[in-house]
């Protein structure tokens, strides 16, 4: 019997585990679930004679390493700096490891041992990182096989709320990690425009509120995603102008998120002595009110919109102006977190979508042309949730195709460019509903 160490049992999880355990019994597998939430782990189990838990502290290497040495294969669902405790034991055991996250620097230095090893540490392999470089390079690698010069590359991804769940005038619930929502572009943005590399700092992210069009969506605005530039070698396009990755939100979402930046809502690095305060006298502290106009007056001056923009209605549906107390210290985008967690969340029965679009100009043959590939797809309810499974799947694919060597796996600390990752996964994915739609111009 060959086991399988799935590090982490939260949102991301319950696709990733159920699809493992589905097939355990014809494999002949065991599917250990570590994570410090007894009860989290039992909500994926579910019972399954397949699964076993394991509640442990994964900083804890006494606890950690043993799960470790006993696996045919790693899997971390972990926050992306707790993945280099297994990456280290994995190297020291010589065991394969998959990660959703983005490659971190830590795990890049790594390359060179992994690669002497004879291992794989394939990273970026859930959505956005993930689905988003499997589909792109599938077709940038179509491109190139007719000899097509490839000039621009946009690929655009958001977890949103689905139509029927939309019931708030931010157009907007946590579909996956709160804290990743509240941090988003803190590190600025770099990308490359008709040729220049431009570098936008986080208070710019979310100005101007540029749109496009997805279809059976609408149209959504989006922001740059971190830095696009890293990936330009690994795509290998070095004749192209335009290179961005980016993240879609409703307009509404960016042009409330652009407000709590300019008021210093976001900021992670203040302290906010919250004993004897309110939101609204953290509001007025936070953008310099002088007590010469009523809250919401002050906030459209210091914005420079009218009194009854519907900005302000935002503002006030999230409880900014209210008088409601506040307790303890906490940097202003905890305190964001902490009255969003309430205002944003989802019920049982909501339902999430997950969007991604890539648009792809090229020349073949003197000809310029524009592909568009779209996939959109619906979750079942908060819990069955599109970015549970978008997440999940790709990851636990790729595990199956490796312990049954339908996949030899690449060595190094990699994300999963490479057609014999790629195509075999893919085509999987279509059987689960995760399937693009290309349009040619």
């Amino acid at each position: 019997m060959r086991t399988i160490l799935v590090a982490g049992a939260g949102k991301s999880s319950i696709y990733l585990i159920h699809y493992l355990l589905s097939h355990a019994s014809g494999n002949k597998w065991k599917v250990i679930v570590a994570d410090g939430d007894e009860n989290a782990i039992a909500d994926k189990i579910k019972g399954s004679s397949y699964g076993e838990a394991a509640v442990i502290d994964i900083t804890n290497a006494a606890e950690r390493e043993p799960l470790v040495k006993q696996a045919d294969i790693v899997i971390s669902l972990m926050p992306p700096h707790l993945h280099i405790h297994l990456a280290k034991d994995c190297l020291k055991h010589k065991k394969n490891l998959i990660t959703s996250s983005y490659i971190s620097d830590e795990m890049r230095e790594m390359d060179k041992a992994v690669k002497k090893a004879d291992l794989m540490f394939m990273c970026e392999m859930g959505l956005d990182p993930g689905i988003d470089h499997m589909t792109a390079n599938k077709i940038l690698h179509s491109i190139h096989r007719v000899s097509g010069i490839v000039t621009s590359f946009k690929s655009f991804c958001g977890g949103l709320i689905a139509h029927e769940s939309d019931n708030n005038p931010w157009h907007y619930k946590f579909t996956w990690n709160p804290k990743n929502v509240i941090t988003a572009g803190f590190g600025g943005a770099k990308y490359l425009s008709h040729g220049k590399h431009l570098e936008l700092p986080y208070e710019k992210m979310f100005e101007h509120n540029k749109k496009i069009r997805v279809d059976n969506v609408g149209m959504l605005a989006y922001y740059p995603n971190r830095d696009s530039l890293r990936y330009l070698e690994l795509y290998d396009v070095p004749e192209i102008k335009t290179f961005m990755r980016a993240t879609l939100r409703h307009p509404d979402f960016c042009m409330g998120w652009e407000a709590l930046i300019a008021l210093g809502l976001t900021n992670q690095e203040d302290t906010i002595d919250r004993a004897g305060n309110t939101f609204a006298s953290w509001v007025k502290c936070k953008s310099g009110y002088e007590n010469t106009v009523s809250l919401p007056q002050h906030v459209a001056r210091k914005l420079e919109i009218p009194e009854n923009d519907k900005l302000i209605s935002m503002l006030k549906w999230l409880g900014l102006f209210e008088e409601t107390p506040l307790t303890g210290k906490q940097s202003s985008a905890d305190i964001l977190l902490g009255l969003l967690l309430d205002k944003w969340s989802m019920s049982p029965s909501d339902k999430d979508l997950v969007a991604m679009q890539h648009e792809i100009e090229y020349l073949h043959k003197g000809e310029k042309i524009k592909l568009t590939s779209s996939m959109v797809l619906k979750g079942e309810n908060r819990e069955l949730s599109a970015m549970a499974k978008t997440v999940g799947l790709p990851i636990s694919v790729l595990a199956r195709m490796v312990l049954n060597k339908k996949i030899t796996p690449p060595t190094g600390v990699l994300m999963p460019n490479m057609v014999s990752v790629y195509r075999p996964v893919l085509t999987e994915l279509a059987h689960y509903g995760i399937v693009f739609n290309d349009v040619i111009e």
